[in-house]
């Protein structure tokens, strides 16, 4: 009971017996860490009985109500419900039967000790629904209540390690469907509503309870022992007919993997999903009831086989934390990348089988590697475990370390363990701790127990450190240039003096062989004797296998050499690497640009080409002169559009033209654009679709093309899905040639209920924000890191980072420098997570200013 003692203080010295009005209260907003130990030991037994009436009206109040019951241990103190809502939406609150007065401060109800017993307490509240997370729209709503939004919807316990059951009743409109985590009983229609009454649930956090309602197509279908059921409101019929099978089969394919690989049966009673239009992030787990971006799910025949991967793997995450987060869930908020590094690590083993023409090392390095170090290279960097005073700043602890470098990590873990091990590792955790909740080092303790090596140390390094290592060597030669020494060296990005323990492959390369050779780096510097006596190889490739991680030595005079590496991952790797050493100034952008436009003229992978293809846009919006721009923006485009008409697989020539379209703004490319979206120009075996043709219009009107009118009021015309529709008349002002159009535009985003749709708004600024109107629309930025806090507190996980990316993120200026400088000194107080995304969205604004002044010092 942590901090028992002075939380009893201070609750005796600010509530009195007879509940008279107190002058201050003792908590704070939000669910301190403080508060969520005190609760956990204080209550059990939690039982939601939730009902809502959704009108018809999209911005009438839902009237609502619940009863709680749960059981309490000698009520020495209050309980202390979340509501994160204005205190005029709470109607009434009866504890035990006794209408009391309500007690609502700083986002908590206070159930005051005198009306509490010990063990069972009922509580009735009846309220309004709160609106931050209850995502309405004309004709369907879904809720989205992680990572502290449960609070915002309803009273309750909203932290992770209060598990409860839900019984759930929802009148809406009698043309909608209503989808939950729990199995409908009965309906029951009265004139132009039905009631729709469901089983109590299986127990879970209050983060992962959820429903959808709405006008919804359901499909139902039995992939193998168990029905599944879909919501969805696409209305493409060859998206559909495509999708549907492979959809369920998918996640049939997770099922039997985790059933089998966890030794424990599925653990809750259904598993249906729901396809959203718009929907926040790519899925999200709710027990019984996943919500998916409904883009994400339904594909057609014009799809990459690197889409198809991506969906694959999508449902197999949102599948894999049925055991990993929703049967055992972190204690706290601190370890949320617990259940997200299993889910992505869990998906990779699940979906490669399923591909088996994809290499899946490659496909591992190209889906981690370049996202991990996105972040971890950044002056923001976080360690993968992050510490956690308040809940309500738990959404800041999302991104790319938890997602893709842990994943990295966790393969190393198992590497260090071995495969059966770490298996039978997690077969324990998750017998110990299910419908239970554990933290990261009881499993730790587990893995320690099966290996000779101190795992809590090495834990400590990769989990409770930030940054990378940044490798050296050096290598002496004899006068046969046979090599005698050869030390290799890391030191940490951010100057502290952490080592990381890893191991990883270094191919030699010769003109007619090749040798590889593995390297154990257990501290900062090794002797390599197995390369003393070998001949001095024509190049050398670190971290050829993708298991290490770190900067790499690579020479800017062997780039040419990467394309004719045989070895896929060890070619893959070699892109990547140049171009992180880019970044950090030892190789030219200019030289950089020319490997990538060689690797897209002459690479045959999908996976790379997809690779290269976001290295070159990086590159050529970001790190070249005006002048190479527009050097580098003929002679590629020139060179892809001569492969898109040659006989290569479709997902390549789709891949391809992604790029084209990307840098394709001017001149000659401009007018292919045009006329592929006129349908005067038909490239064989391009396939695309009608969704293909209106972001080309999209994409047609930021580059200003003559026709900009026109062809977008051709494509709002073409537009037969509602959903779709509205999105594309929310993202036209932002494509305005009007520069008063614009200023209105963002202006309006001020508004908290013109953010509502998140991934809209991200697109919209990222048109507004785009290197070619940065002249105009850098009068923008200092509002929009301004907003930077109540995007923050309004907003879902992953918007902060995706609003910073769309905004500042943009930016490679002196002028825009100039501008994050001054948001940094004016506000320092800045919420130190906040302040975390800043530094990795502007990371590459950064890294220009010190690429030119080098440049300048060296020219001078």
């Amino acid at each position: 009971m942590k901090h028992l003692l002075p939380l009893f203080f201070i609750v005796t010295l600010f509530y009195s017996c007879n509940n008279k009005k107190r002058t201050s209260a003792p908590l704070a907003l939000g669910v301190s860490e403080e508060l969520a130990n005190y609760r956990s030991s204080q209550v059990s037994n939690v039982h939601y009985k939730l009902s809502f009436a959704i009108p018809k009206e999209q911005k009438a109040p839902i009237p609502s109500q619940l009863v709680l019951n749960f059981d309490l241990g000698l009520p020495q103190k209050p309980v202390y419900l979340d509501f994160k809502e204005d205190s005029s939406k709470i109607k009434s609150v009866i504890i035990n039967e006794t209408n009391v007065a309500i007690l609502h401060e700083k986002e908590h109800i206070i159930l005051s000790k005198e009306f509490l017993v010990e063990g069972k307490n009922t509580i009735t509240i009846e309220f309004n629904a709160g609106e931050l997370s209850l995502n309405r729209n004309e004709d369907y709503l879904y809720t989205l209540l992680v990572p502290d939004r449960a609070r915002t919807l309803f009273p309750c316990f909203d932290q992770p390690n209060i598990k409860g059951v839900y019984t759930l009743s929802i009148t809406a409109p009698k043309e909608w469907k209503v989808l939950c985590g729990a199995k409908e009983i009965n309906q029951t229609t009265e004139g132009d509503y039905t009631q729709h009454n469901f089983e109590a649930s299986d127990q879970m956090s209050t983060y992962l309870f959820s429903f959808v309602a709405g006008k919804f197509e359901s499909v139902t279908q039995k992939p193998d022992t168990m029905e599944m059921t879909l919501l969805y409101r696409e209305t493409d019929t060859t998206k559909i007919e495509y999708s549907l099978g492979s959809i369920f089969d998918l996640h049939q394919q997770s099922l039997s993997f985790l059933e089998s690989y966890t030794a424990y049966p599925f653990p809750f009673q259904k598993m249906d999903y729901a396809a959203i239009p718009g929907f926040q992030y790519g899925g999200m787990e709710h027990v019984g009831a996943i919500q998916y971006r409904e883009s994400s799910l339904f594909l057609d025949e014009s799809a990459t086989a690197n889409r198809k991967l991506s969906r694959a793997k999508l449902i197999a995450h949102e599948t894999s934390h049925m055991w990993f987060g929703d049967l055992v869930t972190m204690n706290w908020f601190n370890d949320v990348w617990m259940k997200e590094v299993f889910a992505n690590f869990m998906a990779d083993k699940i979906m490669n089988p399923a591909f088996p023409d994809i290499d899946h090392q490659l496909a591992f390095m190209i889906t981690h590697y370049p996202n991990a170090y996105g972040e971890d290279r950044t002056l923001g960097t976080n360690p993968i475990r992050q510490g956690l005073e308040n809940l309500n700043n738990a959404g800041s602890l999302y991104g790319s370390i938890i997602y893709n470098k842990a994943p990295i990590m966790m393969r190393q873990l198992e590497a260090v363990l071995g495969k059966e091990e770490f298996k039978i590792g997690i077969q324990e955790y998750i017998k110990a701790f299910a419908f239970k909740n554990a933290i990261w080092g009881e499993l730790i303790t587990i893995f320690d127990n099966k290996s000779t090596t101190d795992m809590v140390a090495w834990s400590d390094v990769w989990v409770n450190n930030s940054s990378r290592p940044i490798f050296s060597n050096a290598i002496e030669y004899d006068d046969n240039d046979k090599i005698i020494s050869f030390k290799l060296s890391q030191k940490a990005e951010d100057n502290t003096e952490h080592s990381w323990p890893q191991t990883f492959e270094i191919l030699f390369l010769y003109p007619d062989q090749t040798k590889t050779l593995t390297v154990n780096m257990i501290d900062n510097e090794l002797v390599l004797d197995e390369a003393i006596g070998l001949a001095k190889p024509t190049s050398i490739f670190y971290n050829s296998n993708a298991e290490g991680y770190g900067v790499f030595p690579i020479q800017e005079q062997d780039l040419d050499i990467i394309a004719t590496i045989n070895d896929q991952v060890a070619r893959g790797y070699a892109y990547i690497n140049a171009y992180e050493n880019m970044l950090n100034g030892s190789i030219t952008p200019g030289a950089a640009i020319k490997l990538f436009a060689k690797g897209l003229a002459n690479e045959k992978n999908e996976l790379l080409i997809n690779l290269i293809s976001r290295y070159t846009t990086s590159v050529f919006w970001k790190y070249l002169t005006d002048e190479q721009r527009l050097f580098y923006q003929k002679e590629i485009t020139q060179q892809v559009w001569s492969n898109l008409q040659k006989e290569i697989p479709a997902s390549i020539k789709k891949t391809l033209y992604s790029t084209y379209v990307t840098i394709g703004y001017t001149d000659k490319s401009l007018d292919n654009l045009y006329g592929i979206w006129n349908k005067d120009i038909t490239i064989n075996n391009l396939k695309l679709n009608d969704d293909n043709f209106t972001e080309l219009a999209m994409d047609l009107a930021l580059y200003g093309h003559p026709e900009s009118e026109s062809i977008l009021e051709a494509a709002e015309k073409a537009i037969s899905n509602n959903d779709k529709l509205t999105r594309f008349q929310f993202l036209l002002p932002s494509l305005s040639k009007d520069q008063q159009t614009r200023n209105n535009f963002f202006e309006s985003l001020q508004k908290e209920e013109n953010r509502a749709k998140e991934s809209w708004v991200a697109n919209a600024m990222n048109n507004l924000h785009h290197p070619l109107y940065q002249k105009e629309s850098i009068q923008y930025l200092k509002l929009s890191l301004d907003l930077l806090d109540e995007i923050q507190k309004t907003g879902d996980i992953f918007f902060p980072k995706r609003w910073l990316s769309s905004t500042i993120g943009n930016y490679t200026s002196p002028e825009a420098y100039e501008t994050l400088q001054n948001f940094l000194k004016e506000n320092p107080d800045l919420n130190s997570s906040l302040k975390s995304k800043v530094l990795q969205a502007s990371d590459d604004l950064r890294r220009v200013q010190l690429l030119n002044k080098q440049m300048n010092t060296s020219l001078n």
